[in-house]
């Protein structure tokens, strides 16, 4: 609420205003869309916000149904069906007192509709949202007419032909100006609050939420700012904490689902830290981060078809004739036979988190190693994060199946992962138990531990923990292979103005044909000022990156073609050497996922292109869960 433009425009404009939620059993149906604790998250955010708007001194009516001249009358879709534990609604709506947060439960469109035809105004945040939240939208200013206003106070472009041209300043301008605070003080403005049956626990009942995930952080205002105090006091140590996962749990801000929920605005996190925080190099690379959040919900406000589409028409069905419930439900269950990644669907699966690295690795071992369709492991994802971001989990997931057609692609070693991120096993012994006893230099291949060894440790590879489910080297260059053969296409395809605006470079058009003249292509003129585009990059996003390694760095010169070398990068690139702690190689901006794990950015990342990404600065599914 002390950052929420659309809250403070309509204290400012309005003699009564009634602060309103609505759940949306769309998103509570059998349909995949949410896990029960990240629903738990949300009620508890909600349930927060009526205790805060409870709080907060200002004018209330105790008028029963009525309120400013409005007449409110009793509606079922403002409460639980009859059919509910909780029992029928009243015939007469009561105001709360205090007035905290009116709860209604149905269409969220329905709703709205009855209080506008009653004479209300309706004035909420524009967002950035899927398809189904778009329909939801479109439906809503149909049914609302003129009483329906969006407000883009979120500091993304809107309605704008070329949405990221100049797009940087606009941000950084953003992130610098005053935060919308209520302004109770400054207004007169009566606050209503309508007395329903919904509640967060009627809504439990009516959809048998039990959550099970451990670890889950409280949804709360409260917990919300005691986390971004505590991550600012330690920040100093956060560029180290990032890539291992043992680390990150603890090591990263933990801000992500508050962020994405609302409980803070990217704003906020950004000015308490620059106030706050000591000046030093992880406060940068966080508040660099809270760009990238942007960066990613730019994109989807850009084009919402990120969640459904390939950006890039060449890479459209991708591996969809190659669909295998052996390898996704192995994949999904954490029993792939690499430990690395079943270390991390595990946690993923019983914690809701998990850190970006370990995104983007499971990630690009599900499309490029086992050949699955990029949407089937992003519609799991985002049904068991907590902090699940549309905009930025699929976003994420484009980028990491090699879905947009840039000239080079990361492919993640597994194996190499744990030499690098877990080499004593911390990670893989908390999540695969029955690997715990195993030598930690048998970890990278457990398959490879001699019989003996196993016996010892009374680990049987095929039986108690599975042998590899693919062929890692073979499954790898028959990705290179196709994808060599495609991104010439694809790189035409980046000159096509439509496909330009669905990729959202930060550089706009240019961006995408620097991008494709990467490739080699030259058709036409369209080459004229890739230079300049260029040039552009290293001012532009580029230059929020971290300083690349330093020239005494060993750089691994081994051939990126030879599957013996156990390399993490495209064919012809440029190897990222590894640096000391998490300062060498920073990834490009489309590597990054929101805060630090989602949804969250990463670095130090030896397995990322050296020229991945780099862009100038300048059937549904599912529906959007916010």
């Amino acid at each position: 609420m002390e950052d929420q433009e659309a809250v403070s425009r309509a204290i400012a404009d309005s003699d009564a205003i009634c602060p309103l939620f609505v759940f949306d059993p769309s998103f509570y149906a059998d349909s995949g869309l949410a896990c029960d604790a990240r629903i738990q998250f949300l009620e508890e955010a909600v349930a927060s916000l009526d205790r805060l708007y409870a709080a907060t001194p200002a004018p209330a009516t105790h008028v029963s149904a009525t309120s400013g001249g409005h007449e409110l009358e009793a509606t079922t879709e403002s409460a639980m069906p009859a059919s509910d534990p909780g029992g029928t609604p009243p015939d007469t709506l009561q105001c709360a007192d205090p007035p905290g947060l009116t709860i209604g439960y149905g269409d969220p469109v329905d709703l709205l509709a009855r209080f506008v035809d009653q004479g209300w105004n309706v004035v909420t945040m524009a967002t950035p949202t899927s398809r189904y939240g778009q329909r939801r939208d479109e439906r809503a200013r149909e049914a609302c007419g003129d009483a329906m206003t969006f407000v883009s106070g979120d500091g993304l472009v809107r309605d704008a032909e070329w949405p990221r041209s100049d797009w940087q300043p606009q941000i950084t301008d953003w992130l610098a100006a005053s935060q919308h605070a209520p302004g109770w003080d400054d207004h007169d403005t009566v606050r209503v609050a309508i007395q329903t049956s919904v509640t967060p626990a009627l809504v439990d009942r009516r959809f048998d939420i039990m959550p099970t995930k451990t670890k889950v952080p409280v949804g709360t205002h409260r917990a919300a700012t005691t986390t971004l105090r505590e991550f600012a006091d330690r920040i100093r140590s956060y560029p180290g904490n990032i890539s291992a996962p043992q680390d990150a749990r603890d090591g990263t801000s933990g801000l992500s689902p508050y962020l994405n929920f609302g409980l803070l605005s990217v704003r906020q996190a950004h000015q308490y830290v620059d106030e706050n925080a000591p000046s030093c190099r992880g406060a940068e690379m966080f508040e660099s981060r809270l760009v990238w959040n942007l960066h990613y919900n730019q994109k989807l406000v850009d084009w919402p078809g990120w969640t459904e589409k390939a950006v890039n028409p060449v890479f459209e069905g991708q591996n969809e004739d190659r669909h295998d419930d052996s390898l996704i439900t192995a994949w999904k269950q954490g029993r792939t036979g690499f430990p690395m990644v079943d270390a991390s669907m595990r946690c993923l699966r019983k914690t809701g988190w998990l850190n970006f690295r370990m995104r983007a690795m499971c990630a690009s071992f599900f499309t490029h190693i086992l050949h699955q369709p990029w949407w089937i492991g992003a519609d799991w994802y985002h049904h068991h994060l907590i902090d699940s971001d549309v905009g930025i989990n699929y976003t994420q997931w484009q980028s990491q199946a090699g879905l947009i057609g840039k000239p080079s692609q990361r492919v993640y070693n597994p194996r190499k992962q744990v030499r690098d991120q877990d080499p004593d096993g911390e990670w893989i012994a908390e999540w695969i138990p029955e690997l715990a006893a195993l030598p930690s230099e048998f970890l990278d291949r457990p398959e490879k531990a001699p019989l003996a060894v196993q016996d010892e440790c009374g680990v049987q590879i095929g039986e108690t923990y599975p042998r590899p489910v693919v062929d890692f080297e073979a499954r790898r260059e028959q990705f290179w292979s196709r994808y060599e053969r495609q991104r010439p296409v694809a790189a035409r395809e980046l000159r096509r103005q439509k496909i330009a605006k669905r990729a959202s470079f930060s550089g706009g058009y240019n961006a995408a044909r620097a991008i494709a003249a990467k490739h080699g292509d030259s058709e036409d003129d369209a080459t004229k000022g890739t230079q300049v585009a260029l040039d552009e990059l290293s001012g532009g996003e580029a230059a929020n990156a971290d300083p690349p390694p330093s020239e005494s760095s060993t750089t691994d010169t081994r051939d990126p073609r030879d599957t013996s070398a156990d390399l993490d990068r495209s064919p012809g690139q440029t190897p990222i050497p590894s640096g000391t702690g998490e300062t060498a190689g920073e990834p490009s901006p489309d590597d990054r996922t929101a805060v630090e794990g989602q949804q969250q950015p990463d670095s130090g990342d030896d397995d990322t292109s050296a020229e991945a990404d780099a862009e100038p600065t300048g059937q549904t599914r599912f529906g959007d869960f916010e």
